[in-house]
């Protein structure tokens, strides 16, 4: 198998750096998204470990909190928050190349199916905030 490959030209491979994404704007933006997703990975475990704290009852739930208020939880959450922003940003933007809505055999305008999940998450986080803050 190999003698058939002895006279074949090697093909030309142009060296890429390590950094090739910082280059382009679009580049970054798309790497940190990409990124973004080990954080919202963190922000479903940290769900899940207050859910099981709280299960565990009042004791374990305020050992919980106490442990998240330690600086590098802090810190890290502080990030984890930004990343999960960018996260929902992007896909909110990405949402109409990805889901072709169609209404009267029409498709629906990209810019009406952005709208409505910007709108959509408006309403769900003024939800919240009325049940957190009861205003």
């Amino acid at each position: 198998m190999a003698a058939q490959f002895e006279y074949h030209t090697r093909w030309y491979r142009a060296p890429v750096s390590t950094y090739w994404w910082l280059k382009r704007p679009s580049d970054v933006k798309f790497i940190l998204r990409e990124i973004s997703s080990v954080f919202v990975a963190w922000f479903a475990i940290m769900l899940m470990l207050q859910i099981r704290a709280l299960s565990q009852g009042l004791e374990a739930y305020q050992e919980f909190q106490e442990w998240l208020q330690t600086p590098i939880l802090v810190a890290l959450n502080g990030i984890t928050f930004l990343f999960v922003l960018l996260h929902a940003i992007t896909w909110f933007n990405l949402a109409p190349k990805a889901i072709v809505v169609r209404l009267r055999g029409r498709r629906v305008p990209d810019s009406v199916i952005t709208a409505s999940n910007y709108l959509a998450w408006f309403i769900a986080s003024v939800g919240v905030a009325w049940l957190l803050l009861g205003v």
